[in-house]
C-alpha cells in the first residue's frame, strides 16, 4: 500500500506529517495525520490511535490539541485518521451527524452507506497496517483514544480488539449511542431497525457483555459540557463498569465543555496514562 506525503513539519525535535492513501476498505482517498517523536528515529515507538468527533478532519487534533510536546517527551507516535469517507462519489447526508463527517466508527450494513461507510474494519486492519509497515511503531503496542464520536469509537473499538489495542481512553464519549439522538439516528441509518445488532457500537452494552481485563480505562467529562445529560450519559457506562469490575476512571472536570480547549488542557495526562502501561 502506497501513501503520498500531503504535508511535514517538524515539531518538538520529531515531525508532524499527513498523509493519504487509497483506501480499499473505504473505497475512497483517505488522510491521517502522524506525529512522529524523535525516539523514532533509534527505534519503534508505541503509538496512540486519536479518533476525533463530529464534523472534524484529522486536522482539528493536530493543530489544536497541543499534544505534539508531550508525545515528543514520552516518545509517542500518535495517528490521527480523518473520520468518515469523504468525496463526491461518497453517499451524504444534510445533517451534520449523519453521512459524511459522521462516520460513527462502524461497518455499516444498510444502502447506500454499506459499500464506503466501513470505519470500523478501517481502523482495526487496513490503517494499523498501513503505519506499521510504513513508519517507526512498534504495532504490539497500540493505545486508542478519542473525543465524543471518537471517544465512543475508542471505547468500542478498544474493547473489541485488546489484544491490537492495549490501552483505551476517552474524552467526553457518547457512551450508550443505543440510547441517545445521535446515536439512535446514526445506528438505525448504518445498521438498520435491528437494536440487537446496535450492541457491538455501545460500550455501555460491550462493557456488559464483553468486559474487559485489561490496563484501566480513563475517561475524562466535563461538567459543563452541553451534550451531557442529553448525548453522552457517562454515568451509565460507570454503572456498567462497576458490574463488570471492569477497571474505568471517570474523572469529571468542572467547569470545562466540550471543547478543544478541554481536550487540550488533559491531553498530556492521557498519553502518559497510555505510555504508563506502552512504555513498561
Amino acid at each position: 500500500m502506497s501513501l503520498e506525503l500531503v504535508s511535514t513539519s517538524p515539531c518538538f525535535d520529531g515531525t508532524q506529517g499527513v498523509y493519504s492513501h487509497k483506501s480499499d476498505t473505504l473505497k475512497c482517498d483517505m488522510r491521517f495525520g502522524v506525529y512522529l517523536p524523535p525516539a523514532s528515529v533509534s527505534q519503534p515507538v508505541p503509538a496512540v490511535f486519536w479518533l476525533s468527533g463530529l464534523t472534524c478532519t484529522e486536522q482539528n487534533f493536530i493543530t489544536k490539541a497541543g499534544a505534539q510536546h508531550a508525545a515528543s517527551a514520552l516518545g509517542i507516535a500518535i495517528i490521527a485518521p480523518d473520520i468518515s469517507p469523504r468525496g463526491v462519489e461518497i453517499p451524504n447526508d444534510d445533517a451534520y451527524d449523519f453521512g459524511q463527517g459522521a462516520g460513527f466508527y462502524v461497518d455499516a450494513t444498510q444502502e447506500p452507506w454499506s459499500r464506503n461507510f466501513r470505519m470500523y474494519p478501517y481502523l482495526v486492519g487496513e490503517l494499523p497496517e498501513l503505519v506499521a509497515s510504513h513508519f517507526a511503531v512498534d504495532p504490539t503496542r497500540f493505545g486508542i483514544s478519542g473525543h465524543s464520536m471518537g471517544g465512543h469509537g475508542a471505547l468500542t473499538i478498544g474493547l473489541r480488539n485488546p489484544t491490537l489495542f492495549r490501552t483505551i481512553s476517552a474524552f467526553s464519549p457518547i457512551c450508550a449511542p443505543s440510547q441517545c439522538p445521535w446515536g439512535e439516528r446514526a445506528l438505525t441509518g448504518y445498521l438498520g431497525d435491528d437494536r440487537s445488532q446496535w450492541a457491538k457500537y455501545d460500550a455501555t452494552q460491550l462493557i456488559a457483555e464483553i468486559g474487559w481485563s485489561g490496563s484501566e480505562i480513563l475517561v475524562d467529562q466535563g461538567e459543563a459540557d452541553e451534550f451531557l445529560k442529553t448525548q453522552l450519559k457517562p454515568d451509565l457506562l460507570v454503572e456498567a463498569a462497576a458490574r463488570g469490575d471492569v477497571p474505568l476512571r471517570l474523572r469529571r472536570r468542572a467547569g470545562y465543555d466540550h471543547s478543544y480547549f478541554f481536550i487540550s488542557t488533559f491531553i498530556a495526562s492521557h498519553l502518559e496514562h497510555h505510555a504508563r502501561y506502552l512504555l513498561a
